[in-house]
């Protein structure tokens, strides 16, 4: 069954935003909003999505050469909170006309985002992909898979990649149509058996929407979500794609889908959060600009 929650922009969260409105530079971003007193116990993650890094004109709504100053205000806070890993959901970059200069593109948003933390990951996401392949995105980026899993202090994680075609070919060079996202068999299968192998709760990390049906939607999200189901482990799923705050819970996982960084001009327009997976199983993501703020209690 379904049930669809969308939760308002908190207070707070514009109280944050108007005190970083009126802050100038990293020192004053710092002083307008301190960090709320961190559970000792509590993991911290940063998340992003949908820069679509890219030096070129504003195409509509996205304003591509505004990200990199965008993702140094995040990076600032991040820096202040802490987090013990960084996650962007996707989207990193946007597709350029020749390898050559999408390669310098995702250099460019990367130096940014690999200085804020050691320990980061990236999801793909169908622009990563447009214009390069699979492969040359991860090695320009220093990985070597596009899912895979991981445990950090009494978690586990796992990292999926939905930019395959509906005949099973990986996108890249624009071999795709973006509304034809799927889970392969053998990713799933993996992800069926990864999901055995733990006993840990588990958060999971995707680009394209797992929670609906629509373009946005991976087209075969319900035997993913069937997966999440059977195994009992999975808390929360996060991910990008359609650029706007929304939260559904089906059969007791929360699907949180996070505002997109690369939409509108001027720092106002900015989202990204810090989420912290407490001891006690409650989950909490500090939304700052756009995005939402959430409170999940233990299940």
């Amino acid at each position: 069954m379904w049930t669809h929650h969308t939760i308002r922009i908190g207070r707070r969260a514009l109280l944050k935003a108007g005190a970083l409105v009126l802050a100038t530079g990293p020192a004053g971003l710092a002083a307008a909003d301190e960090p709320e007193q961190r559970d000792k116990n509590a993991l911290r993650i940063g998340l992003i999505t949908d820069l679509h890094y890219a030096d070129k004109p504003p195409g509509g709504s996205r304003h591509y050469r505004e990200t990199p100053r965008k993702l140094a205000e995040a990076a600032g806070r991040f820096r202040t909170s802490s987090p013990d890993f960084i996650v962007e959901l996707g989207d990193f970059i946007d597709a350029a006309d020749s390898v050559e200069k999408e390669l310098t593109w995702l250099k460019t948003i990367n130096e940014t985002y690999s200085g804020i933390c050691d320990d980061r990951h990236y999801v793909l996401g169908n622009h990563c992909v447009d214009t390069l392949k699979k492969e040359e995105f991860l090695e320009a980026v220093g990985r070597d898979r596009s899912y895979y899993s991981f445990d950090r202090a009494g978690y586990h994680f796992v990292v999926l990649d939905s930019c395959f075609r509906s005949d099973g070919e990986p996108y890249g060079r624009r071999n795709f149509t973006w509304t034809d996202a799927n889970v392969p068999a053998e990713e799933l299968d993996w992800l069926a058996d990864d999901l055995k192998q733990t006993q840990k709760p588990t958060i999971v990390f995707a680009h394209q929407r797992l929670d609906v049906s629509n373009s946005h939607g991976v087209r075969n999200c319900p035997a993913v979500r069937e997966v999440f189901e059977q195994s009992g482990k999975v808390r929360a799923v996060f991910q990008g794609h359609s650029h706007r705050n929304d939260h559904r819970e089906i059969e007791g996982i929360h699907y949180c889908t996070m505002v997109a960084m690369v939409e509108g001009s001027g720092e106002e327009s900015n989202g990204y959060s810090v989420m912290d997976l407490h001891s006690d199983g409650t989950i909490t993501i500090d939304g700052f600009r756009r995005q939402n703020d959430y409170h999940w209690p233990a299940g």
